[in-house]
């Protein structure tokens, strides 16, 4: 695990500002710094190492390949490298190498068969920057599901904007790029409906004007003189699920479970190998509990296990992880996290994601990982076991109701939808939510309205003019210009309804909130994560498995459950879940952190940016207060206001 950064065309002095973009991402390779330049200094790679195989200096990056022809910097690991290093080597591409570290295999496996070839062998987690000499293309690559993140643009800058060149930039943390010489790029206002709505800013978009997220199974291109870069795919997620449900697993739902049990097993096996401690995160879920069962059934030794817990019962997943460790015999270490503990990491959220980020789940995830950290290198998680085996009770709610309602034809649902959007719009706020499904027009619209919230009521009407009265507000319309995945995604791509919901998520919320939070959080306390359940085998079996393998009378997850209970006892898992949460809406109201709160929600600060609308804020903040009425939305502008004080931003958004 380490941090990728570099540029093509900086006019300005180029040591130091690549100096200074892998000192910001210090926390992601704490371990070695490296640096390349061509000899004309165009184009420079800059990189720091977190060591976890091959720790020598054989391991060092940036690498240049044994040809000669290539240079890499390179984020992430490739689980399946010691495979592609025996096939080089059995095909005589490849006669010695210098170490054992998968980067070597990577760059070598790329000068042999080419970098989309070598993607589509490759079984990891992985930002690719790659630099072929001989043809002055500089190549950016992103691993499959998006672990990995990649940021992209070009400088608006008058420090690069001599003649008719401009630098292209690149970096595995966006405050890298935020920190070079002259770096004037605006903030994107455009974006704000989606990070109003979401809590998090959606690929390919980012805060700024002109600067980009790779997105997930994409290679970017650019050649001298590095000014129009071009994308293309080498693995879809959409791809994947659309030919896994024309090629449906045809064996019982016994078979399938041996089947998925024998791929996680593999998956886990080969996540397990590092030259330094690894672990695993548990909490009292089935996705977690599935991964450490397996971890600890493969190892010799006892596995260690991490788990957050808090003080406030209903939150608490804490006890449960405990049981489930003792039986599974793991070295288990908990940790209780309290409203002191969120004011300490609230200051560190802006400079963890570069960008407003509002998750608030982020707060324990930085804590876990911290503890984490003080005991291993390496933790496995169970991300991703929700998406891909329909985990949330959201898939089966909007399921219903949407089979309930979709009888009632459309032309008279949506006359009663936007009755009851203005009688939503004149204070009934408990009715907002049943306009905005009544007027869908399938069951992915339904799913998009659901998520809605109320965040664009809250921007100044000048920053979402397009945007009309939230009661009544079109789930479609939700910026100026541009779109998330969510708001084109096809409707009946894929013949059941809840696989249609899980691929949605897959698309955009899991790798731009949930694997940029595991990333982000972890990485901050130079902690590796890796995700067994996002193996591209375990990925591609998923999506061949019938909707009742996964989900069935309101029970999720059951091919999952079916392999845990091999291992855990039924009755010690089948518990209330209560999430990764923390009690937001309780924390904000003590002294010290209401305090907080206020200075940044102040009519002044408010006025300065011209982006919030004071008057709606100051009654989303008096709903909470005098009335306990508690919405995400107050963390998501509170989050902003953070990063846009901590970056003193210029009061002016294009």
């Amino acid at each position: 695990m380490c941090g990728i950064a570099g540029f093509c065309n900086f006019k300005g002095d180029w040591q130091k500002n690549i100096g200074r973009m892998c000192d910001k991402m210090y926390h992601r390779g704490p371990d070695a710094s490296g640096v390349w330049s061509s000899e004309d200094h165009r184009v420079v790679l800059g990189h720091r190492r977190l060591a976890i195989v091959d720790l020598s200096p054989a391991g060092a990056q940036p690498m240049v390949s044994h040809d000669g022809r290539y240079v890499i910097a390179y984020n992430g690991e490739i689980y399946n490298h010691t495979s592609i290093r025996k096939k080089l080597v059995a095909e005589g591409k490849a006669a010695a190498f210098r170490g054992t570290s998968d980067t070597e295999t990577l760059l070598e496996a790329i000068a042999a068969y080419g970098l989309r070839d070598t993607l589509k062998m490759a079984k990891g987690m992985f930002a690719i920057a790659l630099f072929d000499r001989e043809e002055r293309a500089l190549f950016l690559a992103r691993d499959r599901v998006g672990e990995k993140p990649l940021f992209y643009g070009i400088l608006k800058n008058d420090l690069n904007n001599a003649g008719n060149e401009r630098s292209f930039v690149f970096a595995s943390d966006l405050g890298s790029i935020a920190a070079l010489d002259g770096f004037t790029n605006s903030v994107n206002a455009d974006i704000m409906g989606d990070y109003m709505r979401y809590g998090y800013i959606p690929a390919p978009y980012t805060v700024y004007r002109g600067i980009w997220k790779l997105e997930p199974g994409k290679i970017l291109k650019i050649k001298a003189p590095f000014d129009k870069p071009e994308i293309e795919s080498y693995w879809s997620m959409t791809e994947t699920a659309v030919i896994g449900q024309k090629n449906r697993f045809r064996g019982s739902e016994t078979e399938a479970a041996e089947e998925l049990e024998r791929l996680l097993r593999e998956s886990i096996a080969g996540q397990m190998v590092a030259d330094v401690p690894v672990g695993a995160f548990l909490s009292a879920g089935i996705d977690s509990s599935t991964v450490v069962s397996l971890m600890q059934e493969q190892s010799a030794r006892k596995v260690r296990t991490f788990t957050v817990g808090m003080w406030e019962e209903q939150y608490n997943e804490a006890p449960v992880a405990k049981e489930i460790a003792a039986h599974l015999g793991t070295e288990h270490t908990e940790v209780y996290i309290t409203e002191e503990d969120a004011k300490r990491v609230i200051p560190m959220l802006s400079g963890m994601f570069g960008e407003p980020f509002a998750d608030s789940s982020q707060i324990p995830t930085y804590l876990v990982s911290k503890i984490t950290r003080e005991h291993v290198t390496v933790s496995l998680s169970g991300d991703g076991g929700d998406e891909l085996f329909c985990g949330y009770n959201t898939y089966y709610s909007i399921d219903r109701i949407w089979n309930k309602e979709r009888k009632v034809p459309g032309v008279l649902r949506r006359p009663a939808s936007a009755v009851l959007g203005l009688a939503a719009a004149s204070g009934k706020a408990s009715l907002a939510t049943r306009a905005r499904l009544l007027g869908a027009k399938s069951i992915e619209d339904m799913y998009l309205r659901s998520e809605i919230g109320e965040g664009l009521k809250l921007i100044t009407s000048g920053m979402a003019d397009s945007a009309p009265d939230f009661g009544c507000w079109d789930a479609i319309q939700t910026r100026r210009a541009g779109q998330t995945w969510m708001d084109t995604y096809p409707s009946g791509l894929l013949e059941e309804g809840q696989h249609n919901l899980m691929l949605m998520d897959l698309l955009m919320y899991h790798p731009d909130d949930i694997l940029n939070k595991v990333d982000r959080t972890a990485m901050a306390v130079s902690l590796e994560t890796r995700v067994p359940m996002l193996d591209k085998d375990v990925v591609e079996f998923a999506w061949t498995l019938p909707l009742s393998y996964r989900q069935s009378g309101g029970v999720s997850k059951k091919i999952l459950r079916d392999i845990l209970y091999r291992y855990v006892p039924q009755e010690l898992m089948e518990r209330p879940k209560k999430g990764f949460s923390i009690p937001l809406h309780l924390w904000l109201k003590q002294k010290e952190l209401r305090e907080w709160a206020e200075s940044l929600l102040s009519p002044s600060l408010l006025a300065e940016q011209g982006l919030f609308d004071a008057a709606a804020v100051k009654k989303l903040w008096d709903d909470y207060i005098m009335k306990n009425v508690w919405r995400p939305q107050i963390w998501y502008i509170l989050v902003f206001q953070e990063w846009w004080t901590e970056r003193k931003v210029e009061s002016r958004f294009d």
